[in-house]
């Protein structure tokens, strides 16, 4: 996986937006929130569930805590570590936990 993998798997969820900020990070988002940020180093970080946490960044897992972004239950991954349709899948769980959190009118704005 690359850069420009993330971008195409991002873009193509519903209502997301890409932004060039922090130094040359891509940071997607949905309803002007982040969902996924990539190219902070060659990871890609995301929002993930509980769940998804713990199994993520204990021990044998592919992630890391996301530097700044731990405490709300953000990952980090090394995108040249893992397969396609595994970060496919984080994305889109990442997309759907944030635009949860977005207004009922925002969301209806954006057809969510």
């Amino acid at each position: 996986m690359n850069r420009t993998d993330v971008e195409l798997l991002a873009l193509a969820l519903p209502a997301a937006t890409k932004v060039v900020q922090w130094g040359g990070a891509d940071v997607y988002k949905v309803g002007g929130k982040v969902f996924a940020i990539c190219g902070l180093g060659e990871a890609l970080s995301f929002k993930v569930t509980e769940i998804g946490f713990v199994v993520l960044t204990d021990e044998g897992g592919p992630g890391r805590q996301a530097p700044y972004l731990a405490k709300g239950q953000w990952v980090s991954v090394d995108i040249d570590d893992v397969e396609p349709e595994e970060v496919a899948g984080w994305i889109a769980t990442s997309h759907e936990l944030i635009a949860a959190k977005l207004t009922r009118k925002l969301r209806a704005e954006l057809g969510l």
